[in-house]
């Protein structure tokens, strides 16, 4: 029996490892389930913000099932939809399309389950209980604004991730700085889809088109050390500036070595834990706000040690 017990609980731990199907989780007694999709696990950001919503949800004696849509729609809404089957208390998502969740989103309601939004908002926000996100445009115009007083008349580009709402937010607000700097100007737009081997290639494509691009906006941490691998590789480390957003351990570390020049940091811990306090809000009987928006703050050299000593 031990044998048996000790090999269940194995399989668990693989199947929420690669993302496979997680119906043989085993249930506790009493203790209610909660389910969360991310776009993917690929990413520190995620991970310390399933870590921030597992601790709340584990302090309640509940357990959470976290799986990986590896930035796939179609895995993402399968994934959801098996797991409905499991009947949980909330689901919470973090859609790898912004709009092309819509179709997941309409079979949760279906089966008349909550759903909670977690980092990136959706089109069509009257099919969740609520958005619980970084304030995304702000992060962005702080990034054009620490672009602004490094390299006034910066020659920028933007490497995007195009169907993902914070990096549309975050593209909007640096435009929205930008345009009360007249010296400095966007030479082009690139997806990157918000990891690091993308936005590495798309920047040694801007690079070898724009000889002249002395400033760089990845939206995120992961696209940020993609770019800088490209810049280092083509010999231009130093003379390109790198400004994103994240404030991660890795961009911290990053900013410290000199080679990014800043970063706004997001509290993915702090997402989670309000996203699980929320869902027990609601099951609670209590009204919820529909729209949370958690603010972020600029990290530079002079602060981004004290960034690393915190994590």
């Amino acid at each position: 029996m031990k044998f048996h017990r000790v090999l269940g609980q194995i399989v668990v731990a693989l199947a929420l490892l690669t993302g496979c199907k997680p119906a043989t989780t085993p249930k506790t007694e009493g203790a209610r389930l909660f389910v969360i999709s991310f776009q993917t696990l690929n990413n520190p950001f995620f991970v310390e913000l399933n870590e921030g919503l597992k601790v709340s949800v584990e302090a309640k004696g509940d357990r959470l099932v976290t799986v990986d849509a590896q930035y796939n729609s179609l895995k993402q809404k399968n994934d959801v939809v098996e797991l409905l089957q499991q009947q949980p208390a909330v689901v919470f998502i973090n859609p790898v399309n912004w709009e092309g969740v819509k179709a997941t989103l309409i079979e949760v309601r279906r089966r008349n389950v909550p759903v909670i939004i977690v980092d990136a908002p959706v089109s069509d926000p009257d099919l969740v209980l609520c958005q619980i996100a970084s304030d995304n445009v702000e992060a962005g115009r702080l990034a054009c604004e620490a672009l602004a007083r490094l390299k006034p008349a910066a020659k920028v580009v933007i490497i995007q991730h195009s169907v993902n709402k914070p990096s549309i937010d975050r593209v909007a607000g640096f435009k929205a700085e930008m345009a009360k700097h007249s010296a400095m100007k966007i030479l082009d737009t690139q997806e990157g889809r918000g990891g690091t081997e993308g936005s590495k290639r798309a920047m040694q494509d801007l690079l070898t088109r724009f000889p002249d691009l002395d400033a760089v906006f990845p939206i995120n941490d992961p696209s940020a050390l993609g770019c800088i691998s490209a810049i280092e590789a083509a010999g231009r480390a130093g003379q390109v500036t790198v400004v994103s957003v994240d404030g991660s351990s890795q961009g911290a570390a990053a900013i410290l070595a000199g080679k990014l020049d800043a970063s706004v940091a997001q509290y993915p811990r702090e997402i989670g834990r309000l996203a699980a306090e929320r869902a027990y809000a609601h099951l609670a009987g209590q009204a919820v706000e529909k729209d949370v928006k958690v603010p972020v703050r600029m990290i530079t050299k002079e602060n981004a040690s004290a960034l690393l000593g915190a994590k």
